[in-house]
């Protein structure tokens, strides 16, 4: 079965990864795009969803919507463009002159409403528009079937600080928003993303099939970032492709399932840190609610699969 999916993200390069990936894989459709700010602005996010819409051929109609430009905290965020590049694809600026048609936030009403009890959430950015629907429409949030989160860092160290993740650092008030109201919730933490590398050689394997276009020079640009960080790393970690891939194939991931909350005092060192409540006589008398939680992942699993898809072939007996 396909699975309709809303994207909410910060088109950067994983965002990016994971937009191809959506493209040309069997299992997923694609019924709109949010355009957050994050790894870069709300309107190069938008311009991004343009060129890549356009270089993949998405079919004509799927909304682009836009998100959030700030978090619920009211501070200025923070981009990060020795990540994912000026404009957020790497070395590649789009050109800013197009028609692409920009929806009102509440076109996400909408295709809540169309796609009732069967509509998935994948959020890939910051959870500030995604907790500001939980704030107007709580109600209908609940038609809502499943939502897929990429965020937090369970017991590891963080990638903004030594306990959070970005998309939890950036707005902590709206990630406790949505942990506290959304149903059928899987977090896909850094404890399960950090370990879905891209290598060179996968890259370069991927290059052959000319199916993808811009994969190469992203993939170089990202995993070069990386590198410097940690001359020990193998490739690039493709995060947000990650979580996408978790709503079409759970066999991928080692799950546990805990009640979780964020630190989201905005000046402490501790903000953005993801607790997950492991005690066991909590989990059955607190009445929190429980979130799904990626700890692990089958690499073996993740590698077919990834090639598979990105090459157009039958790598993985029909997993793509």
């Amino acid at each position: 079965m396909v699975k309709k999916v809303l994207l909410f993200g910060d088109i950067g390069i994983d965002d990016t990864v994971a937009l191809i990936y959506a493209s040309l894989t069997k299992k997923i459709e694609i019924v709109g795009i949010v355009a957050d700010y994050g790894n870069v602005s709300r309107e190069d996010a938008v311009s991004n969803i343009y060129y890549l819409m356009k270089l993949f051929d998405f079919p004509q109609g799927i909304p682009v919507i836009r998100g959030a430009e700030v978090p619920l905290t009211g501070e200025q965020p923070t981009f990060y463009p020795e990540i994912h590049g000026e404009r957020g694809l790497g070395p590649i600026i789009p050109n800013d002159d197009h028609s692409l048609k920009i929806e009102n936030f509440l076109e996400i009403v909408n295709l809540i409403e169309n796609y009732k009890d069967e509509l998935i959430i994948v959020n890939i950015g910051r959870l500030t528009s995604l907790a500001t629907m939980f704030i107007l429409y709580r109600d209908l949030m609940t038609n809502v079937k499943e939502f897929y989160i990429m965020g937090g860092a369970f017991w590891i160290p963080g990638n903004v600080t030594t306990v959070a993740e970005a998309n939890f650092h950036g707005d902590p008030v709206a990630v406790n928003i949505v942990l506290t109201y959304a149903n059928n919730v899987t977090i896909i933490p850094l404890n399960a993303t950090q370990k879905a590398i891209v290598t060179p050689e996968m890259v370069a394997y991927i290059e052959q099939f000319g199916k993808t276009k811009i994969f190469k020079p992203l993939m170089d640009y990202y995993t070069d970032f990386y590198k410097e960080r940690d001359p020990s790393i193998q490739g690039g970690p493709v995060h947000d492709a990650l979580t996408l891939m978790a709503a079409i194939h759970p066999e991928m991931f080692m799950f546990g399932s805990y009640s979780v909350k964020i630190v989201d005092e905005l000046d402490g060192h501790s903000r953005g840190q993801s607790i997950a409540d492991t005690r066991p006589y909590k989990q059955q008398n607190s009445g929190e609610k429980i979130h799904r939680i990626a700890f692990d992942i089958h690499y073996e699993k993740f590698f077919n699969n990834f090639l598979s898809v990105m090459t157009s072939q039958d790598l993985n007996n029909g997993l793509t």
